[in-house]
């Protein structure tokens, strides 16, 4: 039973999320006000990657007591993915799945 991958990853997976929400309200907001169209369709296209691999993320988690070494890749995928989509956003989301994905890839 791999239980502490799993939690790390889906804790990851919901701190990413949080993540990509964060950025569309406070980045979405700030450059609806006071930037341009192409600024603003940026930001939200960004925060969606930040959700899509969020929820990843969260099924590789899952999925990582039957499948370990599938759910390990979604894990670290989800951890690389999320920092060229969010860069240091991600910070959080990236330790916890770094974690989480080299800890189920290890194996027993």
């Amino acid at each position: 039973m791999r239980t502490i991958e799993m939690i790390l990853g889906i804790l990851g997976g919901a701190f990413g999320i949080i993540s990509a929400f964060g950025t569309a309200i406070i980045f979405g907001g700030f450059f609806e006000t006071y930037g341009t169209s192409e600024m603003v369709e940026e930001v939200y296209s960004r925060s969606a990657g930040g959700l899509l691999l969020g929820i990843i993320a969260i099924v590789g988690a899952v999925t990582v007591n039957k499948w370990s070494k599938f759910g390990s890749g979604l894990m670290l995928l989800s951890a690389i993915g999320g920092l060229f989509v969010l860069g240091l956003l991600w910070g959080l989301p990236f330790v916890l799945l770094l974690t989480g994905g080299l800890l189920a890839l290890r194996g027993k």
